[in-house]
């Protein structure tokens, strides 16, 4: 595939189109047309082919889509055909519903560690894994090849924290601190704001009341 830049939207659709085709490649569904896969996501067949034309269509005009073939393809797309080796700073609530979360592993991200400052949480077990103190975060990180952290922790520390993790290595951060991290370019970083979800769901129950009046 050749080097292009490839928009943000497509890009935001494609874990969608890979978890729609994992569950179809269970049913033991072998091939797909455009338009019965719009007919299940929801998408349009026209933005679906848009779509998968940005990485080389993937299918025959008239003989639809291997579901296999396709959910491996979009998988490598991902970047889910290699490991990724993930720890979690700040062991809250929040911080251990994702260590206890186990489909990312199955995904291929390995939860390796789990750090918080709280002396009271060191060593207590989440999934046979002991919580650590965050003196220990940057060597672990450069020995272990860590190149993922999911930051869960207050905004107020968020900053100074990423600046660690970026001296040490680490190529993406999952962060849910509700704080811009101010990184290079080369580190690739989620934001995570579940109250904006949260408002965005009531804008939308908030639209759908007015229609109806």
């Amino acid at each position: 595939m050749e080097n292009r830049e490839i928009s943000q939207a497509v890009i935001g659709r494609l874990p969608r189109y890979f978890r729609y085709l994992g569950e179809l490649k269970d049913e033991g569904v072998e091939r797909i047309s455009s338009q019965e896969l719009s007919d299940i996501m929801q998408v349009t067949a026209s933005q679906i082919r848009q779509d998968f034309n940005n990485f080389g269509g993937f299918g025959q005009q008239g003989y639809g889509y291997k579901v296999e073939y396709l959910y491996e393809e979009i998988g490598k797309i991902l970047g889910l055909d290699r490991t990724h080796n993930l720890i979690i700073i700040g062991a809250g609530n929040l911080g251990q519903a994702l260590a206890n979360y186990m489909n990312f592993e199955r995904r291929g991200f390995l939860f390796k560690g789990i750090f918080d400052k709280n002396p009271a949480l060191w060593g207590r077990k989440i999934r046979n894994m002991e919580i650590k103190p965050m003196e220990e975060m940057e060597a672990f990180v450069r020995e272990k090849g860590i190149d993922i952290a999911v930051l869960t922790i207050p905004k107020g520390s968020a900053v100074e924290v990423a600046e660690k993790l970026v001296a040490n290595g680490i190529r993406g951060i999952w962060n849910f601190a509700h704080v811009d991290l101010p990184v290079p370019d080369k580190i690739q970083v989620e934001n995570v704001h579940l109250s904006d979800s949260l408002m965005k769901l009531a804008y939308n129950i908030n639209q759908y009341e007015h229609r109806e009046h």
